[in-house]
């Protein structure tokens, strides 16, 4: 914990910087605000949280109505942003299970698999210490066209997630990166948007069909 505690306090001066200005991804944050003023979603749900994956599923809530999910995908965000709001885009919400799919991005700006794997330890922390009972899935990072140069340290760093999660209680890894592999180890050519890094429905339907069965349902 003493390692984590240095990476978070260097964290939190990183963000230092932001103090007198907007923050990253301030608006989408504030927009979501907005929409929990307007109608507050249902206690009990479950909580998808992480970067644009997410964010651009435009309907996740819709496939997973039956679960009251909740979708906080903003932004081509990190698993450092996501530390940062996590009290906006993830305590308000009292979720029975949060699933998370971050970190992909903090490899493409450049972190390490193994600073990449400390900024997600310092967020499974956070949501323990308060909300100790919660469920807390994890979606692999995801191979991709654009970012195929990186797949080692994604690999890297799936692992270094999966075998953690492995030890905590009330946890699931979801592994998609294998099931978006050709034969040939490379990504798949026709799951993706023009970008070759975004999916497209192709693409979600395998991540809903890994993802379901470790969704818990209400009682």
């Amino acid at each position: 914990m003493k390692k984590i505690s240095l990476i978070f306090i260097a964290f939190l001066i990183s963000f230092g910087a932001f103090a007198q200005q907007k923050a990253p991804f301030y608006d989408e944050i504030q927009a979501f605000k907005k929409l929990d003023s307007l109608k507050m979603p249902n206690k009990n749900g479950i909580l998808f949280v992480g970067s644009s994956s997410l964010r651009k599923w435009a309907d996740l809530e819709k496939v997973y109505k039956n679960y009251g999910a909740i979708n906080r995908g903003f932004g081509g965000s990190t698993l450092a942003n996501a530390i940062y709001y996590a009290d906006d885009v993830i305590f308000p919400y009292e979720a029975r299970q949060i699933v998370i799919y971050s970190g992909e991005n903090d490899i493409a700006e450049g972190a390490s698999p193994e600073v990449t794997f400390d900024r997600f330890k310092i967020l499974f922390e956070l949501i323990r210490k308060k909300k100790p009972q919660v469920s807390i899935s994890f979606i692999a990072i995801k191979p991709s066209i654009s970012r195929e140069k990186m797949m080692p340290e994604m690999v890297y760093t799936n692992e270094l997630i999966k075998t953690f999660l492995s030890a905590q209680d009330n946890t699931s890894f979801i592994n998609v990166y294998p099931l978006m592999l050709k034969d040939n180890g490379r990504p798949m050519d026709d799951i993706f948007l023009d970008d070759n890094l975004h999916m497209n429905q192709k693409g979600y339907d395998i991540w809903i069909k890994a993802i379901t069965p470790y969704l818990i349902k209400t009682k």
